[in-house]
């Protein structure tokens, strides 16, 4: 009998082999393939118009594993289609190192056995009334975003929620935006619930990520908390998909295989017919959009756990306040912050950049430093002394021969959170004082830090945007946004929601137990109306702006953008190359061709990238004729395409 077998490679079909064993759809086997043998699965459909001859291999055997969830393998077909990606490939996402693991002893999983506690945290009269209008009965597709401002409990009703589906023996996948949220979460979670969750995410051992991998396919694992991959996960009987913080932009995989794991989150739920639900405090403008059409149910909670009251907002005009020669913290400021530090409030320092400094010069030479792989500067980071680039990796050390004569003589120019964590143990000798970003909250310390902030041990933080991503402080009551105007520029056409996003998140960490607190934004821009539309505590108002401003200029979500970047080593070549391109997709596709223009980051990785937009109707017609035609045009050696379909970066 013939069966057809998907490869996890860059294929985008199956091949045909033919076996006596009695398979199924999504049973694992082992195959011939060229001189060597693979591990693929019995896929739903075989390769089609193969007019091909040749000799049908047989199957060497079939694996002691449970099979690939049907729903999950049409899941698979149409996140390759939607993403332009080889059938393969997405195969690829579901399996560890292109293998499935066999079973492990049951002692493996007992970490993992349900044990729910049957005490329950008393829900609030609104938090109940949420709690009901959710999908409890989890019979069918339906998304339901749970908007709610930022301490009001979203996490308890939705846990109650997960509670309901358990117990009637699904599984459940939450979602969340950065590995940095999950040891707090866990914590949170274990607290609840009474029972440890999976977690799930690029840092985890790979013999963690085998157990947890082998006891998804095998019903053993019940709850996964993780990172974008763990959509891929073989669940065989899932009941449910949260997204928390769907707004955040980290949800989107940008190399490699790129797609939106909110989005694809939703698709896959839809394949299951289960529910998804999206938490926010606000929501993305595709999820906003989606709302207003009533294709999305929405519940909202509009008070704070325990009638905590939102931060109120102050501004200080830096134009009227004249700042000390290489400081970036106002007298005022200064003022202000004592005042929270003897009333025992915690103090953050907000700067959403890494790093000491963001620019290097020597001012002998003049001479930039900037990164040889990439077309951006070097960021200087004191606290390991190199300069670093954030894109590609590169450090370089700061002893420079000077072209005029003797070591280079460096002026650094702006400040990262280096700098101000500099400036304020200055101002603040007394204080324990911790920086917050990527750098310092990445590392085996990070649980212990937040531990001393939660204990109310560190007095002032400086940190980045990941401060704002759902991290609970009990403490913290005051926040200083040292300059607002810095990450208000930029050519993203996202950038006025992602503002919106940030600064509501950010001030949501500020007041969260119910004593008074307060957001100060340094500032020297004039238009403080910016800062009063980005704060407003109905963010509805800004976003049915943004909506008018998408809808007037065709800009997503009422249009499809996809991103066709070329990448090579030779600059002219890779021009010309594009032009050719275009040309070649001229009447082959279903949308309009931008470009083709060098990308903002026009070198990275020692590659030079040039970019393509296609524009078009929101129907798969797009995708489709673009998978059709781009396998017909015979790059060039060295140039390399990448498909981005809905991108929310353009560098």
């Amino acid at each position: 009998m013939k069966f057809p077998i998907l490869l996890p490679n860059i294929f985008n079909h199956p091949f045909t082999y033919e076996s006596n064993i009695k398979l199924k759809i999504g049973d694992f086997v082992e195959v011939p393939f060229g001189k060597s043998k693979m591990i693929g699965v019995v896929w739903d459909e075989f390769e089609k118009n193969s007019n091909k001859k040749f000799k049908i291999k047989g199957i060497i055997n079939k694996l002691d594993i449970p099979n690939l969830n049907e729903k999950t393998i049409k899941f698979l077909n149409w996140f390759a289609e939607y993403n332009i990606v080889p059938k393969g490939m997405a195969l690829k996402l579901t399996l560890l190192s292109g293998k499935p693991i066999r079973l492990f002893n049951e002692k493996f999983y007992q970490d993992f056995n349900l044990k729910i506690k049957k005490d329950s945290i008393k829900l609030t009269p609104e938090q109940k009334k949420v709690l009901y209008q959710l999908n409890l009965s989890n019979k069918k597709f339906k998304v339901h975003v749970l908007q709610g401002i930022t301490g009001s409990g979203k996490t308890i009703v939705y846990f109650e929620v997960l509670k309901k589906i358990l117990m009637k023996g699904y599984q459940i996948l939450i979602l969340l935006p950065e590995i940095g949220l999950t040891s707090q979460f866990e914590k949170k979670f274990i607290e609840f619930f009474g029972f440890k969750p999976a977690i799930w995410h690029s840092g985890i051992t790979k013999k963690n990520k085998e157990i947890i991998w082998s006891g998804i396919i095998s019903e053993k694992i019940k709850i996964v908390i993780g990172a974008r991959s763990s959509l891929f996960l073989p669940f065989k009987k899932l009941g449910l998909i949260i997204v928390d913080e769907e707004h955040d932009q980290s949800y989107k995989q940008d190399e490699g295989i790129m797609y939106n794991a909110r989005d694809m989150a939703i698709s896959r739920a839809l394949f299951e017919n289960i529910p998804v639900n999206l938490i926010t405090a606000v929501p993305s403008i595709e999820t906003y959009e989606n709302i207003k059409k009533k294709k999305y149910q929405v519940s909202k909670l509009v008070k704070r756990y325990k009638d905590a009251s939102l931060p109120h907002y102050e501004i200080i005009d830096l134009n009227k306040v004249k700042l000390e020669k290489q400081s970036w913290l106002s007298n005022d400021v200064i003022q202000k912050v004592n005042s929270h530090l003897e009333k025992k409030n915690q103090v953050l320092f907000f700067l959403n950049r890494r790093g000491f400094s963001p620019n290097v010069f020597c001012k002998k030479c003049l001479n930039k430093f900037s990164c040889p792989n990439c077309s951006v500067n070097l960021v200087y980071h004191k606290n390991k002394n190199n300069l670093l680039c954030h894109y590609c990796g590169f450090k370089a050390s700061l002893n420079r021969d000077c072209i005029k004569k003797g070591n280079c003589d460096f002026i650094f120019s702006g400040p990262g959170v280096e700098r101000i964590s500099e400036e304020v143990k200055k101002k603040f000798p007394s204080k324990k004082i911790e920086i917050f970003s990527s750098d310092t909250m990445n590392k085996k310390n990070s649980k212990d830090k937040l531990e001393k902030i939660i204990n109310n041990e560190i007095d002032i933080l400086v940190g980045t945007q990941l401060i704002s991503k759902g991290f609970h402080f009990p403490n913290l009551n005051c926040i200083v946004v040292v300059d607002i105007d810095l990450s208000s520029h930029g050519h993203d056409l996202r950038i006025a929601e992602k503002n919106l996003q940030l600064y509501h998140q950010l001030s949501g960490r500020a007041g969260r137990t119910g004593k008074p607190s307060i957001v100060y934004f340094q500032t020297y821009n004039n238009n403080t109306k910016m800062i009063s539309d980005i704060t407003n505590k109905n963010p509805g108002i800004f976003l049915d702006k943004e909506i008018e401003i998408r809808k007037q200029n065709n800009l997503p979500p009422f249009q499809r953008f996809i991103s066709l970047i070329l990448t090579g080593d030779n600059e002219n070549k890779l021009e010309k190359e594009a032009s050719q391109f275009k040309l070649f997709l001229q009447n082959k596709i279903n949308g309009e061709i931008l470009g083709p223009v060098s990308a903002p980051i026009f070198r990275l990785k020692r590659k030079y990238r040039v970019r393509l937009l296609i524009r078009g109707p929101k129907t798969l017609k797009l995708q489709n004729s673009l998978a059709i035609a781009i396998p017909k045009f015979k790059f060039s050696l060295g140039i390399k395409l990448s498909v981005d379909v809905d991108p929310i970066s353009f560098n």
